[in-house]
């Protein structure tokens, strides 16, 4: 038994040195190329080969990204990433961190903008020969100043952003011809893609963060006169922006079944068929994410249980649907009643939900858990400084699988019941109905 540990310890040990010894410069860094055909269409090609990226955001669980079928991670710059991305044979989308104005940074001090120049350039200098490093992002959509209320064509960032972005891509074009330059916009308007088209130049593509609306953005890049290649950079289910909302203002989550049918309608309809400008994508997002619920952007829950979400991204990256599938949500209730029937209960009244989940495979049992829960108040830009609200002590009677009997908390509010539903395969499904809770009907903030 000893021999054997210490047989396995140096197997490990000669591993590990030959780890370290590709990651430490030995292998030689990717030449990238973005090439326009005769027939106008554009091409990525990695050390010459055609290449199209099938990618996930996100720097954990990326072992399931190359498992499943992808290619590479839109990560940051840390060589602990880059390694481990490199030994997974992952290529690196590398988000360089330019500033936005939401950060408090002030495009209008040139002291500043000329630190923060320098400080970018030290990184690619330092990173720019590492074999994972596939392209540079410049921010990520500095474009955006959360407001309360937006008026129509009016801006609210500091356009020279841009000057700064396109001085940047410029400079690192001088030192690093082998890796094109991107920046990224959210939810892109014919006033950004005017002011990129303008104001940087020297950018080799644009990465676009879309989610309601993708299937659009082809169209919308033409009509508006964008000619250089696009990448889908984050995408995934609807934003909670983009649903209907209940009367007293919380936004009404798809289930994860409707999310899955999304991911493959937008993944299909966009990203694969629009072979002239789109060079690929990174799904959005590659673990489990508390931004207004816990449960509307993450692919997997808090202990990596997989939703059908991923069964998608293994089917359209490989070609495959896994054997073992996530459960399927066909509708959830409370009361016989729907999200879009905005329900209400009285304080102390009793209620009946009931979700009604299959399995594909037709041979796991599902599991179900319920928790009722306040609706969360505080937002942070992308789910910054969020946590998920403590469960609410409803009196959860189990009545049969998939339904149970709860009582509303005496305290009036916004509430919100989840219910997931996992299987014996390491899969997860969820749905959430939004709850008002008082005496009187409601009448408006």
């Amino acid at each position: 038994m000893r021999n054997y540990f210490r047989k396995q310890t140096l197997c490990y040990l000669l591993l590990s040195m030959f780890i370290f010894s590709i990651s430490d410069g030995n292998a030689q860094s990717k030449k990238v190329a973005i090439q326009k055909k005769a027939s106008g269409a554009y091409e990525l090609t990695v050390n010459g080969k055609k290449t199209f990226v099938k990618g996930a955001v996100g720097n954990s669980g990326i072992e399931l990204v190359k498992k499943y079928g992808g290619n590479g991670i839109r990560a940051g710059y840390s060589k602990e990433q880059l390694d481990k991305a490199n030994g997974l044979g992952l290529m690196v989308l590398v988000n360089l961190p330019v500033m936005p104005q939401r950060n408090g940074f002030d495009y209008d001090d040139a002291e500043a903008v000329r630190v923060q120049h320098e400080k970018i350039m030290q990184i690619v200098r330092d990173t720019k020969d590492h074999p994972a490093v596939l392209m540079w992002s410049l921010g990520n959509e500095l474009d955006h100043v959360p407001q309360e209320v937006y008026e129509p064509n009016k801006i609210y960032y500091n356009m020279k952003v841009w000057d700064a972005v396109n001085a940047l891509a410029k400079a690192i074009h001088e030192i690093d011809p082998n890796h094109p330059v991107m920046t990224v916009v959210g939810s892109l308007t014919e006033h950004k893609a005017t002011a990129l088209m303008t104001q940087c130049p020297d950018i080799d593509l644009l990465g676009v963060n879309e989610y309601g609306d993708l299937l659009r953005i082809p169209e919308w890049l033409r009509k508006w006169g964008w000619t250089k290649p696009y990448m889908v950079t984050e995408w995934g289910p609807t934003g909670f922006w983009q649903t209907r909302r209940t009367p007293w203002g919380f936004h009404i989550e798809e289930t994860s079944s409707e999310k899955a049918d999304k991911y493959q309608e937008r993944y299909e309809g966009t990203i694969l068929n629009d072979k002239e400008m789109c060079l690929g994508s990174y799904v959005f997002l590659w673990r489990q994410h508390q931004e207004y619920t816990h449960t509307w952007f993450g692919m997997f829950d808090h202990e990596w249980r997989e939703t059908e979400a991923v069964d998608v991204m293994r089917y359209v990256w490989n070609g495959k649907w896994p054997k073992n599938r996530a459960p399927r949500v066909d509708s959830m209730r409370i009361n016989g009643k729907s999200a879009y029937d905005f329900i209400q209960l009285s304080p102390g009244e009793k209620a009946v939900a009931q979700v009604r989940m299959r399995d594909p495979d037709k041979k796991d049992v599902i599991r179900y858990e319920w928790e009722l829960l306040e609706e969360q108040t505080k937002f942070g830009y992308g789910g910054g400084g969020e946590r998920k609200p403590p469960a609410v002590d409803c009196a959860i009677e189990v009545v049969a699988d998939g339904s149970i009997r709860f009582t509303a908390p005496l305290t009036e509010g916004a509430y919100r019941l989840f219910v997931a539903g996992y299987d014996n395969g390491n899969h997860a499904a969820f749905a959430n109905i939004p709850v008002y809770v008082s005496n009187t009907a409601y009448s408006g903030r």
